[in-house]
């Protein structure tokens, strides 16, 4: 398992963490994701930490915190074996402080998930959500203060547009606030829109891109194939999950998948393997999240690192997902002398 620098900081995480978005499985979101119990949760830790992964992602919002409380009984007895990161910031109660970034619900968020997670530290806690309704600095401000208790190591944001960042990085560097350092980011070679605007910033502000859903929302994990009907076990057979996931057209869909099956023929690998080891050669990526209703899946999943694809195989990937920018990048890349693009 390769290690690399998250962001513009000297902490070092491997290049693929777990998600545990399908722990729990409450609700028909997290439902349609998995349903992942204590034990299995454990099987799968114990899978990844003799693979070198020691990195879980987790929020508080996951199946209603279960998510979290699962990851603790996971990790129980080896919190210093594992990097631990999660977040806060989307509505965790029907009280109207009961959500956002404000020094109140932040810190109540932070205290609920230490103690779900059993644990006295979190490596990276990660603002979920931009909330307008409450000033940077205050956020900021919340998350330094934990900072210096002990309690939270690394911050980072999620969702963000590239002002929402760019913004707060002001802010912390103006008043001299811990400074975000990761970005998790929706990224997968059907939805190059990160590359726009967020992969720039995060070059230039040393920004380290922690990826969510590097499949597409399911869409690339080698099941669905043109004319053939969704898997049974697939996320997209759920209307709230489908609703929630990055909108893309089928048509466009298709259209990489036939360029992925091309290139994993010629590597001697699968669908969901390349997909991956295509991120994972993308300026500022700092971590994969991957996720895993069982240990077959895990497995498959965690076979995407230890060999690269070559420059050929990256340009047919890199042709076949290729979209038209919306304006101002596609004027932009019209002057390229002046404006590089992030990736060649």
């Amino acid at each position: 398992m390769d290690y690399r620098t998250l962001g513009r900081s000297g902490f070092k995480v491997p290049v693929l963490s777990l998600g545990t978005g399908t722990f729990g499985g409450g609700g028909e979101l997290f439902k349609a994701w998995g349903q992942t119990d204590v034990q299995e949760a454990t099987r799968l830790v114990d899978v990844c930490l003799d693979a070198g992964l020691t990195m879980f992602d987790t929020a508080d919002v996951y199946s209603g915190g279960a998510a979290e409380e699962i990851l603790g009984q996971a990790i129980k007895g080896r919190r210093d074996q594992v990097i631990i990161s999660t977040k806060g910031t989307f509505a965790t109660g029907p009280g109207p402080n009961d959500v956002g970034s404000s020094r109140h619900h932040l810190t109540r968020a932070v205290e609920a998930s230490l103690k779900r997670l059993g644990t006295d530290y979190i490596d990276l806690y990660q603002l979920h959500a931009f909330d307008a309704l409450t000033p940077v600095e205050e956020a900021l401000g919340t998350l330094d203060d934990f900072v210096r208790a002990g309690k939270i190591r690394y911050i980072g944001c999620s969702n963000f547009s590239g002002w929402h960042l760019m913004k707060s990085l002001a802010a912390s560097d103006r008043y001299g606030l811990v400074r975000h350092v990761a970005n998790q980011t929706y990224y997968s070679l059907i939805g190059r829109d990160y590359e726009w605007e967020l992969m720039p910033l995060g070059l230039d502000q040393g920004v380290g891109a922690v990826v969510w859903s590097p499949l597409g929302w399911g869409r690339l994990t080698g099941k669905i194939r043109r004319g053939s009907p969704l898997p049974q076990t697939s996320r997209l057979q759920s209307k709230v999950a489908t609703d929630m996931g990055p909108p893309v057209s089928d048509e466009y869909v298709f259209r990489v998948i036939d360029a992925i099956e091309d290139v994993a023929k010629e590597a001697g690998k699968s669908v969901p393997q390349v997909a991956l080891n295509w991120l994972l050669q993308r300026p500022t990526v700092s971590n994969v999240i991957i996720g895993a209703r069982n240990e077959e899946q895990l497995r498959q999943n965690l076979g995407a690192v230890g060999w690269n694809l070559t420059p050929a195989q990256v340009s047919k990937l890199d042709a076949a997902s290729a979209v038209t920018p919306p304006y101002p990048y596609w004027h932009q890349v019209q002057f390229a002398e002046r404006n590089p693009p992030p990736i060649p």
